[in-house]
C-alpha cells in the first residue's frame, strides 16, 4: 500500500491507510433493512445507537435511510430525506468523529452534508444518480464507491461473472475515473467491492479471498461482510444477530487480504479483532 496516498483527513479525524483498521458503525434508520431494520427509526434510539458504537470504538458513522437488503423496495426521496436528516441533525452536534450518509441520491447526499455529514457512501458507485459525482465533488467530500449490478430488487439475478474480482475491479477502476474527471480528489475515493451485492455465496468468499486484487487501484480499500446470509449460510444461522463470530471470521481475513475499513453492526467485537488482526498483519 505504500503507492496511495497514505492518509486523509475528514472533520478531525485523521486516517492513515494502511497503518491500522478503521471502523465504520452501521446506522440504519429503516424499518426494513435486513439485520436491524426497525430498531433504530426513532430519533432517541438513534443517538442511543450513535453514543453507544463510538463509546465501542467506530471510527465513523454511517447512516442510512433505505434498505438495500435484496428484494428491498425503493423509498421516494421525500421519505429518505424523512428518516435521515433529521438523526444527522440531532446527532452532529453530539460527535466529533466523522458521519457518512449512506445514499444513491444526489439531494439527499447534498442535504446531508448540509446538516454536517462528512462523507457519501454510494452502494451504486455513483451510477444509480446522474447527478451524484458531480454533487460530490461540488461538495468536496470523501466517497465511498461501491460494486454493484441491477438494484437490490435484481442484484441476485446478476451474479453471473467469468472472474468475479477483475470485473469488480474494472467496474471500480471506470467509476473512479468517472468521478476524478468529474472533479473529486482521487485521495478522497474509497472502493468497495459490494459483498453481498449481485454475488452468490461462493462468490462473496472469493471476494474476500482475492480483495488484494483491488489493491492496484492504490485507493483505500472498505468491506461491508457484517452479518451477511453468506456467513447465515456457513453457519446455518438464519437470525442475523447471532452472526457476529462469522462477521469476525470474515473481518479478520479480509483485514488480512488488504481491508482498510470494514462497515459492521457489532463495533465492540470487530474493534477487537481488528485490533489483534492488525497487531499481526499491519
Amino acid at each position: 500500500m505504500a503507492n496511495l496516498a497514505n492518509k486523509l483527513v475528514i472533520r478531525q479525524s485523521c486516517f492513515n491507510w494502511g497503518t491500522k483498521t478503521y471502523i465504520m458503525g452501521i446506522l440504519n434508520v429503516t424499518p426494513d433493512s435486513f439485520s436491524d431494520g426497525g430498531e433504530f427509526n426513532t430519533i432517541a434510539s438513534a443517538v442511543a445507537q450513535a453514543r453507544a458504537m463510538i463509546a465501542a470504538g467506530a471510527d465513523i458513522i454511517d447512516i442510512g435511510g433505505q434498505s438495500t437488503r435484496p428484494g428491498s423496495q425503493q423509498i421516494t426521496l421525500a421519505e429518505e430525506m424523512e428518516r435521515v436528516l433529521p438523526v444527522i441533525k440531532v446527532i452532529r452536534p453530539e460527535v466529533t468523529i466523522p458521519i457518512s450518509i449512506d445514499t444513491t441520491r444526489a439531494a439527499v447526499a447534498q442535504a446531508a452534508v448540509q446538516l454536517g455529514a462528512d462523507m457519501v457512501n454510494d452502494i451504486s458507485g455513483g451510477t444509480y444518480d446522474p447527478e451524484m459525482l458531480s454533487t460530490v465533488a461540488n461538495l468536496d467530500v470523501p466517497i465511498v464507491l461501491m460494486h454493484i449490478r441491477g438494484t437490490p430488487q435484481t442484484m441476485q439475478e446478476y451474479a453471473q461473472y467469468q472472474d468475479v474480482i477483475g470485473e469488480i475491479y474494472d467496474f471500480l477502476s471506470q467509476q473512479v475515473n468517472s468521478a476524478i474527471t468529474l472533479g473529486i480528489k482521487r485521495e478522497k475515493i474509497i472502493i468497495d467491492p459490494g459483498i453481498g451485492f449481485a454475488k452468490n455465496h461462493q462468490q462473496n468468499l472469493q471476494v474476500i479471498r482475492e480483495l488484494s486484487r483491488l489493491k492496484s487501484l492504490e485507493l483505500p480499500i472498505l468491506v461491508g461482510p457484517s452479518r451477511k446470509s453468506f456467513i447465515g449460510q456457513i453457519l446455518n444461522q438464519p437470525n442475523a444477530k447471532d452472526r457476529v463470530w462469522g462477521t469476525a471470521a470474515a473481518c479478520c481475513a479480509a483485514i488480512f487480504h488488504g481491508a482498510d475499513i470494514l462497515r459492521v453492526h457489532d463495533v465492540s467485537a470487530i474493534r477487537d479483532v481488528s485490533l489483534v488482526a492488525d497487531a499481526i498483519y499491519k
